[in-house]
């Protein structure tokens, strides 16, 4: 029997964003409600996938198992629950051997975290979080019945998904060497600590790297996007340099986060190759991946580049509507016999 990974993480949606821009609040009810909708859309298929959930401590993959339809076999994953990221990516890692594709729920840090593990299992990215350039804004049942179709076999699973890039990232600086992958973007900033990770101010934004570029999405993306869009399935990336507005060359009106639109200073704005560097000095400030701040750098060379070995995403769209042609979605009725 195919099977499915669901991931949901309790955390995504709820950050700072909430208080300082317009993010709409996803609480874990609304996650339940999306999660229950995915395991309805499995059952668009005479013989639904079973499917294995990972664990979490807000009773999400609970109340999952209890409510699934009749006819979909459902479990939570043995594993331990930390509350953190590793939660998604060991749960991701048990799913490249275990899944023939795997839904997520949340934003782009939880797309990256699961994708970091996935390999080429196929993956269905649910927009639930507060970044949300990769994830599909997209209703769990259609979430769930691409899944069901590409698990199932019964779409060409290749002709209905594409692999996104990812972003790598090399920084040296007093206290040794340090890494980053990044999904979406790579952001560095002139603030010196962590703090709430969120990147909120625009004014902190140095530059960084893109692997896909559009005015209609959020942070640095849009900012790419408005100088030169770059599909999630196009080769490479664009580097883009950052500073004041009222003394670049070049300005945008961007979208940074929800709720907030600026101007931003273009400095400079590069199309890169697969594995093209481009390389930033940090003298005091933090690398960020996807809208998130991860790495606290003093006197830092930074080595930013698009990688080509990103996670396989399902074009919901594409599965669906081959499943349709392929007359999977069709079932021929017997008529009752005349009394």
């Amino acid at each position: 029997m195919a099977r499915v990974g669901l991931v949901v993480n309790p955390a995504a949606g709820r950050d700072i964003r909430r208080l300082t821009g317009g993010a709409s609040v996803v609480d874990n009810y609304a996650k339940r409600r999306v999660a229950e909708c995915v395991l309805a859309g499995l059952t668009i298929v005479p013989d639904p996938p079973s499917v294995a959930v990972m664990p979490d401590n807000a009773g999400i993959a609970a109340h999952a198992v209890s409510e699934a339809p009749d006819g979909v076999a459902i479990e939570q994953v043995d594993m331990p629950v930390e509350k953190s990221a590793a939660d998604t990516r060991r749960a991701a890692a048990h799913f490249r051997e275990h899944a023939d594709a795997v839904v997520v729920l949340g934003g782009d840090g939880t797309t990256r975290d699961a994708a970091m593990e996935l390999g080429d299992v196929p993956l269905v990215s649910v927009s639930t979080g507060t970044n949300n350039v990769v994830p599909t804004p997209v209703d769990g049942t259609t979430a769930g019945a691409a899944a069901a179709v590409v698990a199932n076999d019964a779409v060409d699973a290749d002709s209905v998904t594409f692999r996104h890039g990812k972003i790598g990232v090399v920084a040296d600086d007093v206290n040794g060497t340090k890494r980053l992958t990044g999904l979406a973007a790579v952001e560095i900033t002139d603030r010196p600590f962590v703090g709430t990770r969120a990147v909120i101010d625009p004014s902190e934004l140095l530059g960084g790297v893109v692997s896909r570029a559009h005015p209609s999405e959020i942070g640095l993306s849009c900012v790419a996007g408005c100088l030169e869009p770059l599909a999630p399935d196009e080769p490479g990336g664009a580097a883009l340099r950052l500073g004041d507005p009222r003394d670049a060359s070049r300005t945008v009106r961007a979208i940074l986060a929800p709720g907030m639109t600026t101007e931003v200073g273009v400095v400079g704005h590069d199309r890169l190759g697969w594995d093209d560097p481009a390389t930033f000095t940090v003298t005091d400030g933090v690398v960020g991946a996807d809208g998130e701040r991860e790495l606290e750098l003093v006197d830092a060379r930074v080595e930013i580049r698009p990688v080509a070995d990103g996670p396989r995403l399902v074009d919901v769209d594409a599965a669906l509507g081959a499943a349709a042609d392929a007359g999977v979605l069709v079932r021929d009725s017997v008529p009752a016999e005349e009394s």
